[in-house]
């Protein structure tokens, strides 16, 4: 048993031994593997981070954007009514221009129709006079082929005013 025992038996020096085997060597990991391993890992943390900032800048951005587009997108519909409310009232004032337009040569035609209408009645009024005297020297012809008393005179005058009178109000 005591074979056994020395197994298990604790010596101080390789004790020491040993804990300084494991204080070298954690210091060796220390400086040849955490402290490398340490830095990537760092880096990759700051590259991670720059990543991030990066991807919140780009959605602020974004964000930006859409709000420019939205804003660009409203103003471009008010343009387009603006547009509209313009050409409706120039359509508008066209229609009433036509219409005027419209009015004035129907003005123009209806006094020039008016003119003619009573150019036309003062070359009927030449013509009837012309056959007013016509008939004038025909009954004075007549007349003097005749001898007519004063009262046969009056009367004839008298009708032939009247025929005049008539022929005028038509």
């Amino acid at each position: 048993m005591e074979e056994f025992l020395a197994f298990v038996t604790i010596d101080v020096w390789t004790l020491i031994f040993t804990w300084g085997n494991l204080i070298i060597l954690f210091l060796l990991m220390k400086k040849f593997l955490f402290k490398p391993i340490n830095n990537i890992l760092e880096k990759r943390k700051n590259e991670i981070d720059e990543m991030y900032e990066s991807a919140q800048n780009s959605k602020s951005d974004a964000e930006k954007l859409l709000e420019d587009y939205t804003e660009k997108l409203k103003n471009v519909n008010e343009e387009a009514e603006d547009i509209l409310k313009t050409a409706k009232k120039r359509a508008e004032g066209k229609s009433e221009e036509i219409v005027s337009e419209a009015k004035k040569e129907a003005q123009v035609i209806l006094s020039r129709a008016e003119r003619e209408v009573a150019l036309e009645k003062s070359r009927a009024q030449e013509e009837l006079l012309k056959e007013v005297s016509g008939l004038a020297t025909t009954m004075a012809s007549k007349i003097l082929e005749k001898d007519i008393s004063e009262e046969d005179h009056k009367e004839m005058i008298d009708k032939f005013i009247s025929e005049i009178g008539d022929g005028d109000d038509k």
